[in-house]
């Protein structure tokens, strides 16, 4: 078996990419205005975040679990809300409104063995915490989380580090 290049030893030490953004110079008004449009008011920044959370542990990525359990801490919330994402449909910490929005990003991200990702019923349930302003939201808070997934797995920036050190 030949020699691992330089760029295959420098990778297999750090992110396999190198910033996306800078090879890629367009995905930085692509990305700004997901976050703005996630950043509109209608749902507070907390549920995004907890639903985040939950597409990077269904997709089992820890760049996007570290990224969102860092962020939901820096805006206080407990250790104890946080890890309840992960079993979020018995914790009695979460709102009624946080535990629809998990539901939601799980029926959206997970195969339905009936069909229909989002039933009628979950829509309902949904639609009793959120305008349709805010419904509209949720579906691009999970549009912007499936939008970086593909860089988080194939990339595999480093979790925990300043995003000018997550990609080497």
């Amino acid at each position: 078996m030949p020699a691992p290049t330089p760029n295959a030893v420098r990778k297999s030490n750090g992110s396999r990419l190198p910033n996306p953004a800078r090879l890629v110079p367009e995905l930085g008004p692509v990305s700004g205005a997901l976050f703005k449009a996630t950043g509109n008011g209608s749902v507070p920044k907390t549920t995004i975040d907890l639903m985040q959370l939950r597409a990077g542990q269904i997709v089992g990525n820890t760049y996007l679990t570290v990224m969102h359990t860092d962020s939901l801490r820096k805006d206080g919330v407990s250790e104890e809300r946080i890890t309840a994402v992960a079993s979020w449909q018995d914790a009695p910490c979460l709102t009624g409104a946080e535990a629809a929005a998990l539901a939601l990003v799980e029926a959206v991200l997970q195969p339905s063995p009936h069909g229909e990702r989002v039933s009628d019923e979950l829509y309902a349930r949904v639609a009793e915490h959120y305008d349709d302003t805010a419904l509209a939201t949720l579906a691009i808070a999970i549009g912007q989380v499936n939008f970086f997934i593909p860089l988080a797995v194939i990339g595999k920036p480093l979790p925990g580090v300043k995003p000018s050190e997550q990609w080497t």
